[in-house]
């Protein structure tokens, strides 16, 4: 068994895509990541952490870091010595990992050795859910239409997204949320479901080989329980197919029984489960 690191997300991508690509849906979050560092390699603020390690029946893990989480996959479910040695790379090239996210068992098997081998301890983060759409069921609300998030519409978004980074991911700062606004805004991927006025906010985000993410999926509290996030996410995914995507993907948070429900309504089927470990000094 052997661990490789590689210099750039192009090198990563030619060890680790074909395999990947296999479960295209449940990698999409490593495989977006990843081709959006190959593709904009501009926008690295940070030299990334990639690795693999292999054996001779071929790709056992993969990972890569940028600057928050350690993202893990395993391709085989004999994968302890792997993660093992991955942790050991880690440490002995001095990588800081705040935590890990993953596929459950591979992502808590990494959380016990880098916490063995560092002196770490680590808590359970967020639990989530992948699902896949590949045929919308349209929902029974037809009120409101869906329309692209313009320059006009940045001081509604930020908030918007400070507010989302709040509630689902637990943190976040106002200026990063102004400054992911501005930048998806130009690139449009933020959509907005109006009804007389803005009332729910979707985007589109980690395009691959075949499909593509939705995320950022928020309503204000007091416009909630009246359909308006299911009418957002069935029209901007309804939107993504007609434009030629095959699928499209998001993660839910299993603490969240009422977006699983929704999802599941409008045509999304669960491909996998992801558990976030954090690590904290211990004193």
């Amino acid at each position: 068994m052997a661990l490789a690191t590689y210099k750039n997300a192009a090198d990563f991508l030619l060890t680790t895509r074909a395999v990947l690509e296999k479960n295209e849906a449940a990698n999409n979050l490593i495989l977006g990541l990843c081709l959006r560092l190959k593709n904009f390699p501009e926008q690295i603020k940070a030299a990334p952490y990639l690795a693999t390690v292999a054996d001779e029946h071929g790709l056992v893990v993969a990972a890569v870091m940028t600057t928050q989480k350690l993202i893990v996959n395993n391709d085989r479910p004999d994968c302890d010595h792997a993660v093992a040695m991955l942790a050991q790379n880690l440490l002995a090239n001095q990588w800081s990992v705040p935590g890990v996210l993953g596929p459950s068992p591979v992502a808590e098997i990494f959380a016990v050795a880098w916490a063995k081998i560092s002196g770490v301890s680590y808590r359970q983060g967020l639990r989530q859910r992948i699902y896949e759409l590949r045929k919308v069921i349209p929902t029974e609300s037809n009120r409101g239409a869906l329309r692209l998030a313009t320059e006009n519409d940045i001081d509604l978004v930020a908030p918007w997204i400070f507010a989302f980074t709040q509630e689902a991911l637990s943190g976040g700062e106002m200026a990063e949320a102004r400054e992911s606004a501005t930048s998806k805004i130009n690139e449009r991927d933020i959509y907005l479901w109006e009804d007389g006025q803005p009332v729910s906010m979707a985007a589109k985000s980690r395009p691959t080989a075949t499909g593509i993410a939705v995320n950022m999926v928020y309503t204000p509290p007091e416009l909630r329980r009246r359909g308006y996030a299911s009418a957002c996410v069935a029209a901007l995914s309804q939107l993504l197919l007609d434009t030629g995507w095959k699928f499209c993907c998001l993660f839910t948070d299993l603490s969240n029984p009422t977006s699983n429900h929704i999802y599941q309504q409008i045509g999304y089927a669960p491909v996998g489960d992801f558990n976030e470990y954090i690590f904290e000094v211990t004193t």
